[in-house]
């Protein structure tokens, strides 16, 4: 065993960034994967999943959950990050997700332990816990080891990569966890708007006809808590229409998800070719970007005004800066919406 208890990958099996292996890897059927999947673990193993909770992390580690049940002695599933999405805690009450944070248990004292839906490199804490099992749509990171890998950068959900071990193993998934699934590749897929594989086509239908999806629109359209209301009235007030522009600075707000909902639904004026919509949170300046994509780039225009002062990018129809307050020098004293369009439009 190694510091934290973890088991030596067997046979050699272990894997470090891209290899030659993972190639392999592709190759192998669903069956040859379980199989593998499942030899990591023994009866009397206690197996903790760890994962950055949204909703395809969340599905994929209730599915794994159904696939070591009665083959393990336990299955615990933790997280580091806050929750603060009403979307997601949501889902997690509807479809009673068993998750807890993960500054509250001991990855030492698990025998085994999982990653879904992101690498061990991915954030700070996971650093220093030694995974045995990593699976994951996202590209492959180095600087780090595990005995069982699979890792599918052109599978649009890691979802749809659960779905296939599920179906492997003959286990039909409950109406929870289908409706989980269902809507985690809804969610990573936007609706199968952005680029994806068969596979995920292929999952989303085999779930469709187990999927509640009377839960799924619930889980859908629970976005807003009343008491953030307010802030659309504060976007309405202060946003401003100029050259197809929509501007709106919010001031302070208690996250920046806020932020998100706002843009994406000023996004629906007809009139608006670009949304930026700020606010302030943690003494950072948060901007959120929104187009059509069409002969624009969100992410790029973020990476070109705030790229230097802050962190910032995205993707050609939706982006993201934050910087910090004390970056902004003259603007951070008075900030406002006529400030928010003063940054932008010299960029443009």
């Amino acid at each position: 065993m190694n510091n934290n208890g973890s088991t030596a990958p067997k046979n050699g099996a272990a894997l470090l960034g891209p290899s030659p292996n993972r190639k392999r890897n592709s190759k192998k059927t669903a069956k040859e994967r379980l199989l593998e999947f499942w030899q990591v673990f023994d009866k009397e193993d206690n197996v903790l999943v760890v994962i950055n909770a949204d909703p395809d992390a969340l599905a994929s580690a209730f599915a794994v959950r159904r696939l070591l049940r009665y083959r393990v002695k336990s299955v615990t599933i933790a997280y580091p990050n806050e929750i603060r999405r009403l979307n997601n805690l949501v889902m997690m009450d509807l479809l009673k997700i068993p998750a807890e944070r993960l500054h509250t248990v001991k990855p030492a004292e698990f025998s085994k332990r999982v990653m879904l839906d992101s690498q061990p490199t991915h954030l700070p804490a996971f650093e220093n816990i030694n995974f045995d099992v990593v699976i994951d749509h996202h590209p492959a990171s180095k600087g780090w080891l595990a005995t069982f890998v699979d890792i599918r950068k052109d599978y649009g959900a890691t979802a749809s990569m659960m779905v296939e071990y599920l179906r492997a193993a003959g286990a039909r998934p409950s109406v929870a966890l289908a409706t989980a699934l269902f809507y985690a590749i809804k969610v990573d897929t936007q609706n199968f708007e952005k680029k994806v594989s068969l596979a995920d086509a292929i999952s989303f239908r085999y779930l469709f006809n187990l999927a509640n999806l009377n839960l799924v629109r619930k889980i859908e359209l629970s976005s807003l808590r009343r008491s953030e209301l307010n802030y659309f009235r504060t976007a309405l007030s202060e946003m401003k229409l100029s050259k197809s522009r929509i501007y709106a600075h919010i001031g302070k707000v208690p996250n920046p998800d806020i932020l998100v909902l706002i843009a994406d639904f000023l996004k629906q004026v007809h009139e608006a070719a670009w949304v930026f919509v700020s606010g302030i949170h943690n003494d950072k300046l948060v901007v959120i970007f929104r187009c059509d994509g069409y002969k624009k780039n969100a992410g790029r225009l973020a990476e070109k005004i705030f790229g230097q002062a802050g962190s910032a990018g995205g993707h050609r129809e939706s982006a993201r800066a934050e910087v910090p307050l004390k970056n902004m020098e003259k603007d951070a004293a008075n900030l406002n919406t006529n400030t928010l369009i003063r940054l932008t439009t010299k960029h443009m």
